[in-house]
């Protein structure tokens, strides 16, 4: 069987799309990327896999070229559909809306789409009405949609599908190969704590520098990703944030780690995973994030305690099981008190950690969400 998976961006940048290509080709599915580059994540990549092929095109700036760059992807990736003959066409972002409908409309070949980021704010351009009709069409056409959280299935379901059986939830986990066996001890007199992911304010707010100033100089920060497009400079804001707060010794900052497998090894050689987000939002793609974000279970698959936010969805899935502690991301006092709490207790601090590596192991993993869609497929 084949599939192509069609993407207005760098597929090596989304963790979901490397877990279910290599769910299918381990299941003798012949894979087909096709994406572009991305500002920020363009080295990112999938690692390879005999059944697996990615093809991008390079990256285009914002602007009237870019209109003339997506004009030709759709009619590289047609061509690429018609002469390769896939069965399955996977669609994942809100930009291959059109070319997958066009694409729905060959006979024979049927569709699925993965919705990773809800369209949000204002559609007032000519661009964003034709993203956002092709969306709603193409909802009605495809075998199965696929969202990563249980509120956002339900509104796409109800504004957009009426199948609720055709829309899934599947959680951004990782795969059960990436999962740590049990940590035996510490990693040394120092405690890390790791971030990875994009490099935005809202994610990694200067609070938690200003509570790192506070603890103990055996405590440190790592931070892998890249900047987006709205956080051009802020890697520069924290570094001399913590030059100026005397602790630029203890933070490490890694830039874009290009695979899963050196990424998930940093996370081996650390303690504490942050898994932060803003208190108030009124962008349904923050307020519904939980079970979307792959921070959290990646940390867990690699037996860290994490520090989330003190939101009850977050609060209940990650704090009263015991994997973590909560925090008001933006006050340092809270940041600094719940590090605190996990450093007093070292040996609690590793069995949630712990708890929460064998969560994954058993039950958030990338298999066993994928099923459902597994079963669609076949």
């Amino acid at each position: 069987m084949r599939i192509v998976y069609v993407q207005y961006t760098n597929p090596g940048a989304y963790p979901p799309l490397e877990h279910s290509s290599r769910i299918l080709a381990n299941h003798r599915w012949k894979v087909l990327f096709l994406g572009t580059g991305a500002l920020g994540a363009g080295s990112l990549r999938f690692p390879p896999h005999p059944n697996v092929t990615v093809r991008r095109l390079r990256c285009c700036p914002s602007g009237l070229r870019q209109k003339l760059h997506y004009l030709i992807y759709c009619f590289w990736v047609l061509g690429w559909v018609l002469a390769w003959r896939p069965k399955w066409v996977y669609a994942s972002d809100l930009l291959s809306c059109p070319i997958a409908l066009a694409l729905a409309l060959i006979p024979g070949l049927r569709v699925i789409y993965h919705e990773h980021d809800s369209p949000t704010g204002s559609s007032g351009t000519g661009s964003s009405r034709l993203i956002l009709w092709s969306r709603r069409v193409l909802a009605q056409r495809v075998t199965c949609a696929i969202l990563p959280n249980q509120m956002r299935a339900d509104r796409f379901q109800a504004e957009l599908r009426e199948d609720r059986s055709c829309v899934l939830c599947v959680w951004n986990c990782p795969r059960k190969e990436e999962i740590s066996g049990p940590r035996s001890a510490a990693n040394g007199n120092d405690i890390w704590l790791l971030y990875h992911g994009s490099i935005v304010p809202s994610r990694l707010p200067l609070s938690v520098l200003t509570a790192l100033a506070r603890l103990p100089e055996t405590v440190k920060l790592r931070v892998i990703g890249y900047e987006t497009l709205g956080s051009v400079g802020y890697v520069d804001v924290l570094r001399s944030t913590a030059r100026a707060l005397g602790i630029l010794h203890r933070l490490d900052l890694l830039g874009p780690i290009p695979t899963r497998f050196e990424l998930l090894n940093h996370g081996r050689r650390s303690d504490i995973g942050l898994a932060l987000m803003p208190m108030t939002s009124n962008d349904l793609n923050v307020v519904a994030m939980t079970g979307a974000s792959n921070k959290p279970f990646d940390y867990l698959s690699c037996g860290l305690a994490l520090l989330v936010p003190d939101l009850p969805a977050w609060s209940g899935l990650y704090v009263e099981p015991g994997y973590g502690i909560a925090c008001h991301p933006d006050d340092p006092a809270s940041v600094e008190r719940a590090l605190r709490s996990l450093l007093d207790d070292p040996v609690e601090m590793r069995a949630m950690g712990e708890r929460g590596r064998q969560r994954v192991e058993r039950e958030w993993n990338y298999e066993t969400q994928f099923a459902k869609v597994l079963e669609c497929l076949n």
